[in-house]
């Protein structure tokens, strides 16, 4: 946005404004207010949530906390100008804005998710350097279903026919839901965000949406809303789009891939690469990072119980963080191209992660490593799906986070405290439910 936000406001006639914040899950949370109270709020600071928004679950329950204030005070929101756009689904001119949290002190919220992303940008602007990054997002088209227990399945397209058969790369199967992607495309123009190629993903009606490379929090923010706009446009078809990451048994699961590369400030040019376009020093030292402090993160790339299901499949999701050059079967994948655009493609977290929080993570790792100089190990460059080198469930996963001191350093000791409260909040939540397959097989024999 070019115009001051008020000027804004004006020239695009805006009634009414979504102030958002991400909760923990990626979830936007906040207030629908009058342009009128927005702009008097923007003066006075008066917009408020409370501070539990931060300590909230993804079933909408709230966690006991070391660190929220037990009278549960409100926090104020400081809109992000930068952030501002038009909802495209609505009839009435409506505006989202992201915006961050401060408390009455103007101290900072730091148990954020997008302030836990900020922080760690600021330690590398702090050394001259820009993240770059470019998320990739699958996700299912599926049927609407009225029982959250009955089992999802793909939807009938223009054909009359539902998709069961695998079609990588179809472009007639991609053509089965044309009416949704058009909307798809075109709330994404509306909004500025920048998207680039559709695919089709294995799944059957699994696509994938690719984002143009920016900066790390530009395209974060966009990531966020991108997913509220591809579930936006499938109810609006009728169908339903889902981010789990393995949401039907025997299909794939859904990944968000993270390509990550640095640019130096006053050259601007990808620090990955030396003047003979080689691979850098400081390269290798991100790719020792990664591998040393990504699997103490998992719990931020693998949220959920349902996250551990996809990292079964071994070639699809890759279960190691070995790296090689044009090697999908590891976990640091790095693309074969131009030396200026030497990046590290990790395809750890999946499409569940709140973007924020999969961003600080990945970036967390490279910028550990390039502090302490770590050295990846060698290149693989056969098939790496027998190495499990990862975290194979949630609770080993959190016990990693808890363990690694220098990733709370990066991260902040307050957020880790309560995003730890909340996962293992939900991790229980879960371990309540009795499950068809525990009904089907041990019912009647144990």
């Amino acid at each position: 946005m070019s115009l001051p936000l008020e000027e804004w406001l004006d020239q695009n006639a805006i009634t009414e404004v979504e102030c958002l914040v991400s909760d923990m899950a990626g979830i936007p949370r906040g207030k629908i207010v009058p342009v009128n109270k927005f702009r008097a709020a923007l003066n006075d600071r008066n917009l408020r949530l409370p501070e539990y928004v931060f300590g909230q679950m993804v079933t909408g329950d709230y966690v006991d906390s070391e660190v929220l204030g037990e009278t549960i005070s409100d926090i104020i929101l400081i809109p992000d100008p930068s952030s501002v756009r038009l909802v495209p689904w609505y009839s009435e001119p409506t505006a989202q804005i992201i915006h961050d949290a401060i408390y009455y002190d103007g101290s900072i919220v730091h148990v954020s998710p997008r302030q836990t992303l900020k922080a760690v940008i600021e330690r590398f602007e702090a050394m001259n350097l820009i993240p770059i990054i470019a998320p990739e997002l699958e996700f299912f088209l599926v049927r609407k279903e009225k029982e959250a227990d009955t089992p999802l399945s793909p939807p009938i397209g223009r054909s009359g026919r539902a998709e069961m058969a695998p079609q990588a790369y179809g472009i007639d199967a991609v053509n089965e839901f044309d009416p949704l992607f058009e909307d798809i495309y075109d709330f994404c123009e509306a909004q500025n965000l920048d998207v680039d190629t559709l695919s089709h993903e294995s799944g059957a009606a699994q696509m994938e949406i690719n984002f143009n490379h920016g900066e790390a929090m530009s395209l974060t923010d966009q990531a966020f809303l991108f997913k509220r706009t591809v579930r936006q446009a499938a109810v609006n078809h009728d169908v339903h789009a889902t981010f789990m990451a393995k949401p039907m048994q025997k299909q794939p699961g859904s990944a968000m891939h993270i390509h990550v590369s640095l640019i130096d400030r006053e050259t601007g040019l990808n620090i990955f690469s030396n003047s003979d376009g080689e691979a850098s020093e400081r390269f290798y030292h991100a790719l020792g990072g990664m591998q040393k402090y990504l699997p103490a993160a998992m719990p931020l790339m693998a949220p959920y119980v349902n996250s551990y299901r996809r990292l079964l499949s071994g070639v699809d999701s890759p279960t190691n963080l070995a790296w090689g050059v044009d090697n999908r079967t590891v976990g640091l994948r790095v693309p074969r191209g131009e030396p200026t655009h030497r990046r590290i493609e990790n395809r750890i977290p999946g499409a569940d992660a709140n973007p924020y929080l999969a961003v600080a993570a990945t970036l967390a790792a490279v910028l550990l490593g390039l502090e302490k100089k770590c050295t990846p190990k060698k290149e693989l460059t056969k098939s790496g799906e027998d190495l499990t080198t990862i975290p194979r469930n949630l609770d080993v996963a959190l016990d990693a986070l808890a363990k690694e001191a220098d990733l709370h350093d990066v991260l902040g000791k307050q957020f880790v405290t309560v995003f730890d409260e909340v996962k293992r909040a939900e991790n229980q939540a879960y371990l309540q439910v009795i499950s068809p397959w525990e009904r089907e097989y041990l019912l009647l024999n144990v």
